[in-house]
């Protein structure tokens, strides 16, 4: 079967899935835009929790603190263990695909894939849950990608490849490295704030008593570094998810198709009775606090990226077996 998509290469590439047609100008100076601007954003935010973590060992121990804690998270990131993609499947009681139950999907998966220069496709499995969700473990060498039973019912093919294409950009750009890398200078970090803060309450009655001044701004540093990792930790994960809509979009050559999934997405989260009663309860939240940006915002950036020429014909919609296990309410899956 031939490859259903391929890479953009000209300036008005033509994507075909299935037979379904779309054309578009690819916006260079936007994709550059918004790759220095992932880039820019990754490396300042990872920078900066190394330099919180670096501020609390010096706040303790001066230029060894520091020396300290840089070698505790080398060895940290090191020895830490790391799971398996096996296990994590199984924790979400995730099953293999074998390609005769799904041709186009698998198709697809190895099309991108190759777009993407890598030796290994992922393997694909599949969960028994409603929530619409997709997500990626492992490396390049060794990776999976779960795809939710109400993902596949409710996305056709071109929104699938952009879904797709996002979760092999995770692999391709070792985000799972990246955000255990995070994850461990920030809880070097809270370590570093707890130690700090329990010698100064052991050392703070001998300052009171020698009249020696207590540095109340280094104090505060101290309890509010954990507090400040932790946010950075957040914006650093909603920037790589932004850097991962960039190279799907790329990969697929078909912006839109992503941007329509995140769109399928958002409209079915919750109940509908949900949407009509409680309009704005998916903004609760500050920004601050969100692990992936809003998805008014991703679908602005892939709109961003093209100019269409030609209205794309019918979808091409995914014919599931009959033998996939049925889908179950329960736990939610985080969308990677």
């Amino acid at each position: 079967m031939r490859a259903p998509l391929r890479e953009a290469r000209d300036a008005s590439p033509c994507i075909s899935y299935m037979g379904a047609m779309y054309r578009y100008t690819w916006d260079h100076e936007a994709e550059r835009r918004h790759r220095r601007r992932n880039v820019l954003h990754s490396t300042l935010l990872l920078g900066g929790m190394v330099a919180l973590l670096s501020a609390c060992g010096w706040i303790i121990a001066g230029g060894n603190g520091v020396l300290m804690a840089l070698l505790a998270g080398s060895l940290s990131l090191i020895l830490s263990p790391r799971l398996s993609p096996g296990l994590v499947l199984r924790l979400y009681r995730a099953q293999p695909i074998p390609r005769w139950q799904l041709p186009e999907v698998h198709a697809v998966l190895e099309a991108i894939c190759s777009a993407a220069g890598m030796t290994r496709v992922p393997r694909l499995h599949y969960v028994p849950s409603r929530i619409m969700n997709a997500f990626a473990v492992g490396n390049r060498d060794d990776a999976a990608i779960a795809v939710t039973d109400g993902m596949l019912r409710r996305l056709d093919l071109r929104e699938l490849a952009g879904v797709l294409a996002h979760e092999v950009s995770h692999i391709r750009n070792d985000d799972t490295w990246i955000m255990g890398l995070a994850d461990t200078v920030s809880r070097l970090t809270r370590i570093m704030s707890l130690l700090g803060v329990l010698l100064l309450a052991f050392s703070l009655p001998g300052l009171i008593l020698e009249g020696i001044p207590v540095p109340w701004l280094l104090v505060a540093l101290l309890v509010f570094a954990p507090t400040l990792s932790a946010l950075l930790q957040l914006a650093l994960s909603r920037t790589r998810e932004f850097a991962a809509d960039l190279d799907a979009a790329r990969l697929t050559g078909d912006p839109v198709g992503l941007a329509s999934a995140l769109d399928k997405l958002e409209r079915q989260e919750g109940m509908w009775w949900e949407t009509i009663l409680m309009p704005g309860r998916r903004s609760p939240d500050p920004s601050l606090l969100r692990t992936h940006p809003h998805t008014r915002e991703r679908i602005e950036r892939l709109l961003a990226l093209q100019i269409p020429i030609r209205i794309p014909t019918s979808p091409v919609a995914i014919l599931l077996p009959w033998d996939l296990p049925p889908s179950r309410r329960g736990w939610r899956i985080r969308r990677g």
